[in-house]
């Protein structure tokens, strides 16, 4: 009698168990099989039958007939746009079921992957994934018409993936005459219902394993989302979030909120010194020192690198805003112990406060973040608060950088030139090349606005190879009238270090066959400098380029510095010139500054001399050259050459 049953499977082996649980005993019984499935499920089919010896090395049956249907093969001959065709069916497997019945003479059951359309992505998306398969078994109920056969339909659990299936789950199992669940149940009486519901909690309780399982991964990829992976510390991302929802409590609440911008000091160079695993030691250190200082309401996150922010919402008293910035600057100045060596840092935060200072997210972090740096500017190891001078130095700062870019190109720079004399014969032996800015709206800006400014953005690189390739065609020639003038040339720390010295190593290869050119360097790079600065600041010696440090004395003046570097010239800074004539303590340091200079081998330029009276106590003190309105204000190069010829 022939019947239609739906079978449910919940793996690749369960469904090859099925089959040959179906097919064995139909060919061992003599009759026909035709199994429709996969390429791959087919071969493990018929390699479990074979083990049985009910098929043999050619996959043909010892005992009844066994026709096996690959779904990638047959599915192409009624499948028309993901969907089955009724004329084209009846022509291919219509008539191949009709033959294999003809020739066998006997019973016939077929059995097959149901959900094999699924697999083989002939199927459209959407809500109506199951249509295909549905309209494939009324193509098979009609054909049992007009041949009869058993037909058993395999369908993995997964066809039904969510819970809210399981009324699609019960039309599909109404359409059959029997339903048998994924695993063989034995039962006695009401076997059918029993089996039926069996069925239905079984694609239930897959349903909910897979939900569970897509909720774990969903959680585990919000958590890495929003958490810093290396401090466990909320991210940039759950700190915007949290700081709006802050914002809005504040509203609602009227009390103010605070934001602390929190960099450490130092940092990379323990990163480089000691390795990403002792700074990620470090981060963890930091992080938990942070958290001893705040409520639970409050949010610490970490922005990235070395930067931390705390939100202190719904504050009763500001003033606890500055209680807690100077306690932290305490506390993180304190020693770290990472591994087995004590650690110092310190931390330059900056604070902003809602609604006084900005009444949005991006407007608190820009407020805070320039306040963290004015924090540095001051010295580390401190805090400041925002103010509104802060934004309009910043705003300023940004419109000289996008200016300054476009003054190379409008020929809106020009190198001037301040002669720097011999005391004693009062000849110009010297010039220092000085960057001047004429903008053509706002007149000429001062080199201390924009060379900063050119320093952090790198603009100081391209800057400074233009100055020196000037520089270099007036000495040479100018060193027609004296064969041994020389023009100085200042050189950033990060002309140094830029290109790894790229940039210095060409310059020497242009000045080495004739040093018209010497360097003015500041003791912020031998500050910073390595082996490789050292290197250079030498191989510039050995060609004869001559070195001077400029501004002595008004920074981390050291004497080891001069011991440790190649150096020709020490130019005293002009605040010790300046009022020399009424000041005795400057006339001994700058005498003091001269007899240790010339102990060292270096020769002394006074920066700054105004007047004779300067110029005669220097002399008297054994200076060798003087700089300063005196002798001429910094000028552009026409001008310095009709004073060179007139010297």
């Amino acid at each position: 009698m022939p019947s239609h049953t739906v079978q449910f499977y919940e793996d690749g082996q369960s469904l090859v168990t099925t089959m040959v649980a179906v097919i064995g005993p139909a060919l061992a019984s003599g009759a026909t099989a035709v199994a429709v499935a996969s390429a791959a499920h087919l071969r493990a089919v018929e390699a479990v039958l074979s083990r049985h010896g009910l098929l043999d090395a050619q996959a043909l049956a010892t005992s009844g007939h066994y026709h096996a249907l690959d779904t990638e093969r047959v599915l192409p001959l009624f499948m028309i746009d993901g969907l089955p065709d009724r004329q084209r069916f009846e022509r291919s497997v219509g008539v191949l079921l009709a033959d294999a019945a003809a020739k066998a003479g006997g019973d016939m059951v077929v059995v097959g992957e149901a959900g094999a359309l699924m697999r083989t992505g002939q199927t459209p998306t959407g809500p109506t994934l199951t249509d295909p398969a549905v309209m494939l078994e009324r193509l098979f109920l009609a054909q049992m018409a007009v041949t009869p056969f058993t037909l058993r339909c395999l369908y993995p659990l997964d066809v039904f993936p969510a819970a809210d299936d399981g009324a699609l789950f019960e039309q599909l199992c109404a359409m059959h005459d029997g339903v048998n669940p994924a695993a063989s149940v034995n039962l006695d009486g009401g076997r059918d219902t029993l089996q039926r519901s069996i069925a239905m909690l079984q694609q239930q309780a897959h349903a909910l394993r897979r939900e569970v399982h897509k909720r774990k991964v969903v959680e585990k990829a919000l958590h890495e989302v929003n958490i810093d992976t290396l401090t466990g510390l909320a991210n940039r991302h759950v700190f915007h979030d949290r700081l709006e929802i802050d914002i809005k409590r504040a509203l609602r609440s009227g009390l103010p909120l605070a934001l602390l911008f929190i960099d450490l000091d130092h940092f990379k160079e323990i990163n480089d010194t000691r390795g990403h695993e002792t700074g990620d030691a470090l981060l963890k250190a930091v992080d938990r020192r942070l958290q001893r200082h705040v409520r639970g309401s409050d949010t610490v996150a970490r922005l990235g690198g070395d930067e931390f922010t705390i939100t202190l919402a719904e504050l009763h008293d500001l003033d606890s805003v500055t209680d807690l910035a100077q306690n932290l600057c305490d506390d993180l100045s304190r020693p770290f112990m990472v591994g087995d060596e004590l650690t110092y840092i310190s931390a330059s935060i900056g604070i902003t406060i809602f609604p006084r200072d900005a009444t949005t997210v991006g407007e608190l972090l820009r407020n805070a973040d320039q306040a963290m740096y004015r924090s540095k500017e001051r010295g580390r190891n401190r805090f400041a608060y925002f103010t509104s001078s802060m934004q309009d130095d910043a705003q300023n700062r940004m419109t000289i950088s996008n200016e300054l870019r476009r003054a190379l190109d409008e020929q809106q720079l020009e190198v001037f030139y301040q002669p720097i004399v011999d005391l004693n014969s009062g000849r110009i032996r010297k010039a220092e090349a000085l960057l001047r800015w004429i903008h053509p709206e706002r007149g000429e800006i001062s080199p201390l606005e924009f060379i900063p400014i050119a320093e952090h953005t790198g603009l100081i690189t391209t800057i400074g190879d233009w100055v020196f390739q000037h520089a270099l065609v007036q000495a040479r020639r100018w060193r027609q009238f004296d064969p041994g003038l020389t023009i100085n040339v200042n050189v950033s720390p990060v002309q140094f270090y830029e290109g790894d010295g790229q940039n210095c190593r060409r310059w020497l290869s242009e000045t080495a066959s004739m040093p018209e050119l010497g360097l003015e360097i500041t003791e912020g790079l031998l500050l910073t400098s390595d082996s490789e600065v050292l290197k250079q600041l030498l191989a510039f010696q050995q060609a004869g380029i001559k070195i001077s440090l400029d501004d002595f004395g008004t920074g981390y003046s050291s004497l080891s510095y001069l011991r440790r570097f190649a150096l020709d010239f020490l130019k005293i800074d002009k605040s010790f010139v300046y009022n020399l004539e009424f000041d005795a303590a400057n006339v001994a340091l700058c005498e003091a500054i001269i007899v240790m200079a010339h102990k060292l081998g270096l020769r002394v330029v006074a920066e700054g001399v105004e007047t004779e009276q300067q110029a005669e106590l220097l002399r008297e003190a054994g200076c060798d050259f003087a700089q300063g309105f005196l002798f001429g204000h910094a000028m552009p190069a026409p001008q310095f050459e009709a004073m060179l010829t007139a010297h």
